[in-house]
């Protein structure tokens, strides 16, 4: 085969290899203590290493988007199995424009990082790169214990990541926030074991499939086990009232860090939108669903918003700004119209980029600041200041919701979709109404950095004078260029708004088609019947090479799950390709008889 057809018929696994094999080679290279970082040789490798595959990680997310473009939707299957039997990846509109919205802010991220930062800790890299797979993993499974895993996987780069330079307040919330995760990851298997013992099966295009021809009894328990799950991805988009640990965890992480982490958040309304929104779509999980989800997007949106006019610091200020955004989101999402999809997805990525940028920020300001830090107090004023405040401004400006830029244009198109909503009214109340807290606690926070900032202290023989002068008077290395960066991405989205919003709109669309999702993942027989593990037969075991030789009822189902290389090759038993072929025979014969089965 060409590299071309190598390279799409393996789509799209090669998203998440690249940072797992980088990961690898990461830790096989070895890390010596924290101060030896920066006198280590292999610490260059380390960085041209993790930019090359960030790089290569970015062009391939694009790859995949231009390929999800066409309205396609990828199959891979790992051990060449067909769902439900076998764990397949899924690349469609959605999760080629999540792998997208990954890759390009760990970019510029990572880039910035890889001047001083991630020589402050063993492992920043490796971590990272870990982080990047257990998000691609996320957003390509289709299978629901595998998104378990690589909620696992992202994890636990995260917790890594988020005691990156160590100090006594990063251990502390470090505790509080692996206790969560930890109580999280007990929940989602509970929820997994409900609804793998009513439905039969974990794999969400075959969940979609059987939960409406479910008995009462097993349907209520596996809407039960999906309103769990729905907790637990509650949990990791910080939703109320589960969403008070964000603020002050992210306060204390390292700067590349905190605007890492601005994607960790959305993989929980990822998961939201394509696990609660799309697979559990009957009457009654639907009903639920969108009953409670928007009253908590709204509680959301608003405590966010009143969380930051109060907030005593900066970095604290951006974590509810983000828990903010999080109402917002969801708040369309609730909604449950295409439409209103179709905004969530826009209002996503920006939202996104511009916490990652205000988190930079943070960083630049503190370095400025000296023993004020990032404490909404009046200090000299900074060596840059007017450059860091038309930054500030203009990240106001954005996050706040004003116009001309991408955050306006997003609460634009949310209200816009509230045409014919029950709860319209509430819906543009609360969110004119969160634009307005923010744009208020902006101004505070503005005042007091800049408006309010007093003269430096001129007088040599003061010791305010020394401390104000030995502040940097630059930007750390690459903090103003990495903000300029997704600042300038930002202003090229609203400028590309109009094909942008029609791709998630044909994003939304594809995401309300679940019959398309159905069909182009799950096999059919010669009969045209979806082929799935429904009716369920606990007592039914397949032949195994542990167990031996024994006859199959479904032996002529096999030929169709698996390629003409698997079934032709030493994997399968003589045994089990002669049961395929009698049972085919018997199926084609007039009478329809049963065949007894052949003996090993």
């Amino acid at each position: 085969m060409s590299f071309f057809d190598f390279w799409y018929s393996h789509a799209p696994i090669f998203a998440i290899l690249i940072p797992a094999i980088t990961a690898f080679i990461m830790v096989l290279l070895g890390n010596p203590g924290a101060g030896a970082l920066t006198h280590d040789w292999r610490q260059p490798w380390r960085r041209g290493l993790s930019l090359v595959s960030v790089g290569l990680g970015l062009a391939t997310a694009i790859n995949y988007l231009l390929l999800a473009n066409t309205g396609q939707i990828t199959v891979y299957q790992l051990s060449e199995w067909s769902a439900p039997f076998g764990i397949v990846l899924v690349l469609d509109r959605l999760s080629a424009m999540m792998l997208v919205l990954t890759y390009t802010l760990a970019a510029p991220v990572l880039w910035f990082a890889s001047k001083g930062w991630d020589s402050r800790g063993r492992y920043f890299h490796a971590m990272s790169h870990f982080l990047l797979m257990g998000l691609s993993g996320a957003f390509l499974t289709g299978d629901l214990f595998n998104l378990f895993v690589f909620f696992e996987i992202l994890l636990m780069a995260s917790y890594v990541l988020l005691i990156h330079a160590q100090g006594k307040p990063r251990f502390q919330l470090g505790i509080h926030y692996v206790s969560i995760n930890l109580l999280a990851s007990a929940l989602f298997l509970i929820g997994l074991g409900i609804i793998y013992a009513n439905v039969g099966s974990l794999n969400m295009a075959d969940v979609a499939r059987i939960m409406p021809t479910l008995p009462t009894d097993q349907h209520r328990l596996a809407t039960a086990g999906s309103l769990l799950l729905f907790v637990v991805f509650g949990i990791k988009a910080a939703i109320l009232p589960l969403g008070f640990w964000l603020p002050k965890t992210y306060a204390v992480a390292s700067t590349p860090v905190a605007a890492l982490f601005t994607i960790m958040t959305k993989v929980g309304i990822y998961a939201i939108l394509r696990v609660n929104g799309t697979v559990f779509q009957d009457d009654l999980s639907r009903d639920i669903f969108s009953t409670w989800l928007l009253p908590i997007a709204l509680m959301t949106s608003l405590y966010g918003a009143i969380g930051a006019l109060a907030a005593a610091r900066l970095r604290r200020f951006v974590g509810f700004m983000v828990l903010s955004s999080v109402g917002t989101i969801l708040i369309a999402i609730a909604m449950m119209n295409t439409a209103a999809w179709a905004a969530a997805l826009y209002y996503l990525v920006h939202s996104t980029l511009i916490a990652a940028a205000f988190y930079l920020l943070c960083g630049w300001i503190t370095s400025q600041r000296g023993q004020h830090t990032d404490h909404l107090l009046v200090a000299p004023r900074m060596k840059q200041a007017h450059v860091v405040s038309v930054c500030f401004f203009i990240i106001a400006l954005m996050m706040a919701g004003l116009p001309p830029f991408s955050g306006f244009w997003g609460k634009v198109l949310i209200l816009g979709a509230t045409a014919q909503f029950h709860a319209q009214a509430w819906v543009i109340a609360v969110v004119l109404l969160v634009s307005l807290i923010s744009i208020i606690a902006f101004t505070r926070a503005g005042f007091v950095l800049f408006w309010q900032a007093t003269a430096p202290e001129d007088d040599p023989k003061e010791e305010a004078y020394s401390a104000y002068q030995k502040l940097p008077a630059i930007a750390p290395p690459r903090n103003d260029k990495a903000i300029y960066l997704l600042l300038t991405g930002l202003v090229i989205y609203v400028v590309c708004a109009s094909p942008i919003f029609n791709y998630v709109e044909q994003t939304a669309v594809q995401l309300k088609d679940t019959q398309q999702y159905i069909d182009t993942i799950l096999k059919q027989d010669q009969q045209g019947q979806v082929i799935s593990v429904q009716p369920f037969d606990p007592n039914y075991v397949p032949e195994t090479k542990y167990n031996g030789e024994q006859a199959d009822p479904y032996a002529q189902l096999v030929p169709d799950l698996v390629s003409e290389d698997v079934w032709q090759g030493p994997h399968i038993s003589p045994y089990k390709k002669q049961q395929a072929e009698l049972q085919n025979q018997q199926a084609n014969t007039p009478d329809q008889a049963l065949l007894n089965a052949v003996e090993p």
